[in-house]
């Protein structure tokens, strides 16, 4: 086995694991909820970078027990149409530790359909609920293979449950992915924001 030398700088600057490398994030647009049915990055997708994050904080929609959604398009947001399979699964806990669960959700999830993803779940529209969380999506821009998506998000529902939600899954297509659409499932975004970051 070869052995790996590092010069001096390299490791003994380090004093935690939060210091390792990692790639680099640049933000590339922001963008507010104010009563908006719908958000979405219809430019900065390209092959600049091979990963895109978005971070979505303080999701707070104008109905009651709402899903949070997207999709993809791969004609500059003419269409969120793209065609996916996915997986949902979640952890749950009440505030009066009365009621947990882990589960796999099959009402949550996709299987070849072009319908929009849930993301967060059941957020609550009390003066103090909302959700948080984030979405990874990999070289979108990529011709050859399917685009794949994965991310974790936090819900406040509106019977004071914390929603831990896991999403995964992938984009059926090889064509370019060049926009990304957020939205309530019923209903507006009361108000939120919503960043995508470059990754290199």
């Amino acid at each position: 086995m070869a052995l790996v030398k590092h010069n001096n700088n390299s490791i003994s600057d380090i004093t935690s694991a939060g210091q390792l490398a990692q790639g680099k994030m640049t933000l590339i647009s922001e963008q507010t909820a104010s009563g908006s049915a719908s958000i979405s990055f219809t430019s900065g997708i390209d092959s600049t970078y091979p990963i895109y994050k978005f971070e979505f904080i303080n999701i707070h929609p104008s109905t009651n027990d709402q899903f949070f959604v997207f999709n993809g398009s791969s004609d500059s947001g003419s269409n969120y149409n793209l065609t996916k399979t996915t997986t949902f699964f979640e952890a749950q806990h009440n505030e009066s530790d009365s009621a947990t669960q882990l589960s796999y959700r099959t009402a949550d999830d996709i299987a070849q359909g072009t319908g929009f993803q849930r993301l967060l779940r059941n957020i609550g529209n009390g003066n103090d609920e909302n959700a948080s969380g984030y979405l990874y999506l990999f070289d979108p821009s990529n011709t050859t293979f399917v685009k794949h998506f994965m991310g974790v998000g936090s819900s406040y529902y509106a019977e004071d449950y914390e929603f831990n939600s896991y999403y995964a899954g992938y984009f059926n297509t090889t064509s370019a992915i060049d926009s990304i659409q957020f939205k309530m499932e019923s209903g507006n975004m009361d108000s939120g924001i919503i960043k995508m970051y470059g990754v290199s």
